[in-house]
């Protein structure tokens, strides 16, 4: 047993009983213990949710606001894009090297440092006076925000038994997956009801409660040793050096690339050539490296290197997803950004809903089939909106939504509890850094394909639709002269009324262009997501489901290789 674990027949109300009157914040907070001074999971598991919640949200409650913030500070939308690209750039850099920081300065240390970083950087953000302080410390909140995600899920793994861990990752789900899609309603909120700038400045409450929960309620474990300098740590500038390059620069293509117009632009290629340059040259370095900053040989471990691309496939689908559907709905459809919000947050419920669902399913059925029925559901909604029309209604996009979510609700959580079942607790901090970047960077991957694919199909269908627009079609001249008769009916000219209906007709041919683009994309996403099933077969089988307390739990540091194959 570790010192966050406690046995699971206690409850949370035996915690919490206090004579009346005023109690510190010691005598409150040593309610949520037992009498060995062990922390209750569930609250350790709500403390870091809190903190998870917060920094996800922030990866796209801005998007809705970018015009509005560069209406404000006075800069081009094109130049406010960047407040989204320095968070995610920071953020990548900082992910995988959480488990190395834990080490040097302490987990407990490192991750409450990490939430008042981004608690501090959103109060400014919340204040910035022009673009230029706003992106300086947007940075600031993606290093900060960075490490939250895969020392929170370290956390989670290490606190609750084998047999329950599958609940405990349906408990960061939660703050992972529902975060993104609540994340543009609650940015529409807040701009059009109050200001952009309360976007950053909800996360102060939220953040000094995760300090204070942290502080009280988290401790690092025994077996997770501190190492310092003086005891013989050492500093890998260059593999640290060529990981940031390298994933610094790769967010910067993924985000400005379809507005560069890709490879066609000199900036995309100097950066996509620094991006190779960084990435193969910290793989090569950090293989051969004595003591890496990233342990990439984990991925020795044929479980973990399965997840982790699953996991990479899962942020292309959700972020990709989330972008198309809202952007199609406002779009093509004419709904405010509160309206196609509203279509995706009953998704978010859906995931509540089912992820304790799913969570309770793992103590029964194999993980493997768990995320193959996922993935099938993911799949067919996404083939399901490939069949949009510019005629559906608002029930019809809230329901493949709905779907959509709910299929999602199968993979994260057996994804995890896969990922983590033959890996020593103490290479968890490192391994959750990696999962979590794979996530992030199939998210930007993921956006970055569907609006790329939208704008090039668009054209295609575009250039093969404007062929019928000619006056040798018949079609087009019925549709002209009806279109001219209404016009002139309601008071245009002859004259007026010709080049208002060709208008109007060509306004058409977009807007049908527009749609099969779409179309096209949900049809990509879901064919690509389909080569996760033959994957879950490659999948080493643990003994979580079947409801027994598994070995693999306590592996001894050193045993990390057990079950690789």
């Amino acid at each position: 047993m570790n010192v966050t674990q406690v046995t699971s027949g206690q409850g949370v109300e035996g915690y919490t009983e206090r004579s009346a009157g005023v109690v510190s914040l010691n005598e409150l907070f040593a309610g949520a213990k037992n009498e060995e001074g062990l922390t209750h999971p569930w609250l350790i598991a709500a403390t870091v949710v809190i903190a998870v919640f917060m920094e996800v949200l922030d990866t796209s409650i801005a998007n809705v606001a970018l015009p509005h913030i560069a209406g404000n500070l006075s800069a081009g939308v094109d130049e406010s894009t960047w407040v989204l690209t320095s968070y995610l750039v920071a953020n990548a850099i900082v992910l995988p090297l959480s488990g190395w920081f834990s080490m040097l300065f302490g987990r407990k240390r490192f991750y409450m440092t990490c939430v008042a970083l981004f608690t501090m950087s959103s109060f400014a953000c919340g204040l910035a006076p022009n673009l230029g302080i706003l992106v300086f410390f947007r940075i600031l909140q993606g290093a900060g925000g960075g490490a939250l995600q895969p020392v929170s899920q370290a956390i989670l793994v290490e606190s609750f038994p084998h047999q329950k861990r599958g609940m405990a990752m349906a408990m960061f789900g939660m703050g992972v997956v529902v975060a993104p899609i609540i994340g543009p309603t609650l940015g529409g909120w807040l701009t059009d009801n109050y200001s952009w700038r309360w976007i950053f400045l909800i996360n102060i409450p939220v953040g000094v409660l995760s300090l204070l929960m942290t502080k009280w309620l988290i401790f690092d474990p025994p077996y997770l040793k501190r190492k310092t300098f003086a005891t013989g740590l050492k500093i890998d500038y260059i593999g640290i050096g060529l990981l940031s390059v390298g994933l610094g620069f790769l967010q910067v293509v993924l985000d400005k690339g379809e507005r560069e117009d890709w490879l066609s632009a000199h900036f995309i290629v100097g950066c996509a050539v620094l991006t190779v340059i960084g990435l193969v040259g910290a793989l090569i370095w950090e293989l051969h490296s004595k003591d890496p900053a990233v342990d990439f040989r984990l991925f020795k471990d044929r479980n973990l290197g399965v997840a982790t691309f699953t996991m990479f496939m899962l942020g292309v689908t959700l972020y990709g997803s989330t972008m198309l559907l809202p952007f199609f709905l406002q779009i093509l459809m004419g709904y405010t950004a509160m309206q196609s919000g509203l279509a995706l947050s009953v998704g978010g419920l859906v995931v509540l809903i089912c992820l304790p669902i799913v969570g309770r399913l793992l103590v029964r059925v194999e993980p493997r089939w768990l995320v193959i029925f996922g993935v099938l559901v993911v799949s067919m909604s996404l083939f399901h909106m490939a069949h949009f029309n510019l005629d559906i209604d608002f029930r019809t996009a809230m329901m493949a939504r709905v779907y959509q979510s709910a299929g999602m609700a199968f993979l994260f959580v057996p994804i995890n509890v896969m990922a983590f079942a033959f890996l020593a607790k103490s290479k968890v901090n490192n391994a959750t850094g990696l999962i979590n970047l794979a996530r992030n960077v199939g998210g930007s991957v993921g956006i970055a394909m569907v609006t790329t694919l939208l704008a090039r199909r668009t054209q295609f269908h575009q250039s093969i639709l404007v062929g019928h627009m000619t006056p040798f079609d018949g079609s087009y001249r019925a549709a002209l002269a009806g279109a001219t008769q209404a016009l002139m009916a309601g008071g245009s000219n002859l004259t007026q009324a010709t080049g208002q209906a060709q208008a109007l007709l060509y306004g058409m041919l977009q807007r049908h262009a527009a749609m099969l683009a779409f179309a096209d994309d949900f049809w990509l996403m879901g064919i690509a997501f389909l080569v996760i099933i033959p994957l879950m077969f490659l999948m080493k089988k643990s003994r979580h489901h079947t409801g027994e307390e598994s070995s693999l739990e306590v592996l001894p540091e050193g045993d990390e290789t057990a079950g690789q194959g």
